[in-house]
């Protein structure tokens, strides 16, 4: 067995790699000691609640192209990829692929990304995950600039915090579903740390996919979590004078940009340490996976690094939420790693796990009972490190306003629309309990810009030390976190679900 360092840096580790995506590189791979994501921080601090959490990354943008190469390069244009034998999807993507190219950086070493528009519409590039000044973060709402058809900008910046993040569109859609999260532009962004406390015989990357959206007045939830759980939000009674509207689906999935059985396996031996870097970059729906026979040992969420790793049956991950989690190869065979949910394996959303010298037909087995829990990843109470009580609590509610056949449904935070004129304004340094109370019939993945909270709670289910940009709120359920204000400047709260937030889920927070 070999240690990640030397693996990310020979050449047979490269193909793995870039089976799974296409590798960029900040500096030559011979010089880049590969380091994990993983690294712990101390509990102490992890507890106390991001504390230590840097600055805004100095940070900037210019529009022209400088004689200085830059780190990496994206184009933004039309791309057919060939999902399915035969089948391609005519979409937008980074480079050609989907996922884009995995732009591995390393911590505090400063970085220049230059981004191409070869499309016919203004674009914006997010970099999710990353602590970044507002102009530069990548969305419009904050006072990032779109970039134009045809044009070209250059982004300056630090990379932090370690850890998997990623890269997309963050244009809004409205009703276009050929823009923004629906189409291929997206893409893995690892931020090395320096530290190995892993050893892994493959690292793969591997993102969660749908294709060719289209609207639907027929009720689409599929995977909704918390819906058999604690509902503490659930109304005493329903509206119902007026239906619900269209919302977005798919019949076409993928793991990458290949439907399950289309394209190559995962081949693995027996005895082999996987590590994966899994990626929700559906802009539609939570998904939960599973590798039957074999279990995820959790290592991060969002890629920050979790109290308590261990090991569970499925995961579950939001739109925009990251798991790295390694799987130790121990039962020869053929498998699927794909959905739980049967329709949406049978569409794709799928690979197959093949061990040396096993050829049969790839074998799938349901995984009854079995349910994803943030919290088994926290301390447990006796043993979480004292938490700061919280300066100021602020309550967000969400409620959907169903607009009937043919329409779309609005989406309100605290019973009004964006862009909730300074409602939410945060004093620099101190510490805010964010309650979520989601008064829909959704599950909705919310997303922080620019920031990482510490979870608290999840129905009344209390958590300490996981650290997250991106949580899931269960059907009628409620969510607490704390957020330390230490990133000065605008900041996007949304939902990350596409439709919803262009129809109204989210907020801007802003700083004294």
């Amino acid at each position: 067995m070999i240690k990640r360092r030397d693996f990310v840096t020979c050449a047979g580790a490269a193909t793995l790699v870039q089976a799974a995506v296409p590798a960029v590189w900040a500096e030559p791979a011979a010089a880049h000691a590969a380091s994990s994501p993983l690294s712990r921080a101390a509990d102490g601090d992890r507890g106390a609640g991001m504390a230590s959490s840097p600055a805004p990354a100095p940070g900037s943008a210019d529009a022209g192209s400088s004689a200085a190469p830059a780190d990496f390069t994206l184009h933004i244009a039309p791309a057919a990829l060939e999902v399915a034998p035969s089948h391609f999807v005519s979409t937008s993507a980074y480079n050609g692929t989907a996922p884009g190219p995995l732009l591995r950086m390393r911590e505090g070493k400063p970085v220049t990304v230059e981004v191409v528009n070869d499309s016919d519409t203004a674009e914006l590039v997010h970099w999710h995950g990353l602590f970044l000044p507002p102009d530069i973060d990548g969305s419009e709402e904050e006072g990032t600039p779109p970039i134009p058809p045809g044009a070209r900008r250059r982004y300056q910046f630090t990379p932090s915090p370690a850890g998997t993040r990623w890269y997309h569109s963050h244009a809004m859609a409205m009703g276009d579903l050929h823009r923004s999260t629906y189409t291929g532009q997206f893409g893995f962004l690892l931020i090395d740390s320096g530290s190995d406390p892993g050893r892994y015989d493959q690292e793969l990357f591997l993102a969660l996919r749908e294709w060719e959206p289209f609207y639907t007045d027929q009720p689409m939830d599929t995977d909704d979590i918390g819906v058999l759980g604690p509902q503490p939000e659930r109304p005493a009674t329903f509206n119902t004078s007026r239906p619900n509207g269209l919302e977005a689906t798919s019949q076409l999935f993928s793991v990458n940009d290949k439907a399950l059985g289309s394209g190559e396996p995962i081949r693995v031996r027996e005895g082999n340490r996987v590590l994966l870097h899994l990626l929700n970059a559906s802009a539609l729906e939570n998904r939960t996976i599973a590798l039957p026979g074999h279990e995820f040992y959790v290592l991060a969420l969002d890629g920050n690094p979790v109290p308590v790793p261990r090991a569970v049956k499925v995961l579950t991950l939001g739109p925009g939420e990251r798991v790295d989690a390694y799987v130790e190869m121990n039962r020869p065979g053929v498998w699927v790693l794909g959905s739980t949910f049967d329709p949406l394996r049978r569409a794709g959303l799928g690979v197959v796990v093949e061990y040396a010298n096993q050829h049969r037909e790839a074998r799938w087995e349901a995984q009854p009972g079995e349910q994803w829990d943030y919290t088994v990843f926290g301390h447990a109470a006796s043993a979480a490190p004292a938490r700061p009580a919280p300066d100021h609590t602020i309550d967000m509610v969400f409620e959907k306003i169903p607009s009937g056949a043919g329409q779309f449904d609005l989406w309100t935070v605290n019973g009004k629309p964006y862009p909730h004129d300074r409602e939410f304004v945060l004093e620099q340094g101190r510490r805010y309990r964010l309650v979520f109370h989601n008064r829909t019939d959704d599950s909705h993945p919310v997303h922080l810009h620019r920031h990482r909270f510490e979870l608290v709670d999840v129905n009344g289910k209390p958590s300490s030390g996981i650290l997250k940009d991106t949580v899931i709120v269960p059907v009628y359920g409620r969510v607490s976190v704390d957020l330390v204000a230490d990133q000065p400047g605008l900041t996007l709260f949304h939902c990350h679900i596409q439709q919803h937030m262009d129809f109204g889920f989210k907020a801007l927070f802003r700083y004294a």
